[in-house]
């Protein structure tokens, strides 16, 4: 089962986060509550990409994946805030309104780095934290330059979710190999108009929160981590192997997992082995 609970974000934006139990399971997880797992989705991204992690969190523990602001079903306010501080504001505000700290925090890629700048600021929420692909590095204006380019030459609308699938799966000039999973991954963003299929998002208000964060480096929030840390990277992803292995050692309490035969998309390129790979971390951070 999963259930929809309404968060207040800061500014009092509205945000839709699903946990995700069956109903016997939710109720005593609820009343035995020591903490639980919250799920951070990256850039373009929804809480339902973390499906598949939720579930079978869920057999053992409460599960939370949110829809972070401008994304999924919460509110998409044309003015934002789309700064750093607001999305670590709503990861706060969504741990305490549903009683989730002290939680262990997953994130991926723009959410890991909320969740590890939300750890650095309040260590009493969080007990554990997951990055899943993403750098601590700057990536500069040529980078941002790159993602309007990119946006620019999306044939939006789609006539079909077919062609959205071939297009972000197969045609996208940034695909370097067809991937079945990428496609996927864009299908679930998308929502039908009187048109075709368009995004859920506005383009626009995702560049505007990427411009938060791709200027600067984020190695001080980084070694200011107290909990356990795990740093995955997919084998072809974005994040490079000297990098992630320099996030391990900065990281007070670091380890380091990789996940061979996938990209930047980890979770969703290989699932089983994203489990397997981040599993064991997670059952001994939540048995303390």
């Amino acid at each position: 089962m999963v259930r929809r609970i309404d968060v207040t974000g800061a500014g009092g934006v509205r945000l839709a986060a699903w946990e995700y139990a069956d109903s016997p399971k939710l109720r005593e997880a609820e009343a035995a509550s020591s903490g639980g797992v919250l799920l951070l989705h990256g850039l373009m991204g929804r809480a339902s990409h973390w499906t598949g992690t939720a579930r079978w969190l869920s057999e053992r523990h409460r599960a939370v994946a949110l829809d972070q602001r401008g994304h999924g079903r919460s509110e998409k306010p044309a003015e934002g805030p789309y700064s750093r501080e607001a999305y670590v504001d709503d990861a706060e505000a969504a741990l305490v309104q549903l009683d989730l700290a002290p939680a262990v925090l997953i994130g991926h890629s723009m959410g890991a780095l909320t969740a590890w700048q939300l750890a650095a600021r309040r260590p009493d929420l969080v007990r554990g934290l997951i990055i899943c692909d993403m750098r601590a590095s700057a990536l500069g204006a040529a980078s941002q330059r790159e993602w309007e380019d990119w946006f620019k030459s999306w044939p939006v609308p789609f006539a079909t979710l077919a062609d959205v699938r071939k297009w972000f799966g197969e045609d996208d000039p940034w695909v370097e190999r067809p991937n079945p999973a990428r496609g996927e991954f864009f299908a679930e963003v998308m929502a039908e108009g009187p048109d075709g299929w368009r995004p859920v998002f506005d383009r626009a208000q995702m560049l505007r929160s990427r411009a938060t964060w791709v200027h600067d480096a984020h190695w001080e929030e980084l070694i200011q981590v107290r909990c356990p840390a795990l740093v995955v990277r997919g084998q072809d992803g974005e994040l490079g192997r000297a990098e992630s292995q320099e996030m391990v050692r900065v990281l007070p309490r670091g380890e380091y997992a990789e996940v061979a035969d996938a990209g930047h998309l980890v979770h969703y390129d290989q699932p089983e082995a994203w489990r397997a790979a981040v599993e064991p971390f997670l059952d001994g951070v939540l048995a303390q």
